[in-house]
């Protein structure tokens, strides 16, 4: 019989509140940026977000799955990108350990707390054709 595993640092857990997913095609998100250049990337992404993504060498990538995340978080949060949740509302950034986190603007503040959530958390990966993004809205337990 082998000896246990350690046990496995995570972060807390909590009540699920709301779950979104999304995936994306990169040459959709590449075309558009060709087609309409800097006021796509503008539109879409927070300046935080751009200085990531335009310094890799294969941009597109990281901006789909970006992209992918504010879809995602706008359907855990059931709004869609729209009046009540913009597109620079969510902003993606990466923690101590690399990992994607979500910075919410005042507005996306406000909807996490009307949904009774205290977190969200992320997840994203891609391949060379598609990047997708899975979000949960997390209400921490005490």
């Amino acid at each position: 019989m082998s000896a246990p595993l350690p046990a496995l640092t995570l972060p807390p857990g909590g009540l699920l509140v709301g779950l979104g997913a999304d995936i994306v095609d990169i040459d959709r998100i590449r075309g558009v940026h060709e087609r309409q250049g800097e006021r796509f990337l503008r539109r879409v992404f927070t300046d935080e977000e751009l200085g990531y993504c335009l310094a890799i060498k294969h941009p597109h990538k990281h901006l789909a799955a970006r992209f992918a995340a504010k879809e995602a978080v706008s359907k855990a949060f059931t709004t869609g990108i729209g009046a009540e949740l913009g597109w620079h509302s969510i902003s993606v950034y990466h923690g101590a350990r690399h990992e994607p986190l979500v910075r919410l603007d005042a507005a996306g503040e406000a909807l996490l707390r009307r949904a009774g959530a205290t977190r969200i958390l992320l997840t994203l990966s891609h391949t060379d054709t598609a990047a997708m993004a899975v979000a949960a809205l997390v209400r921490e337990q005490p």
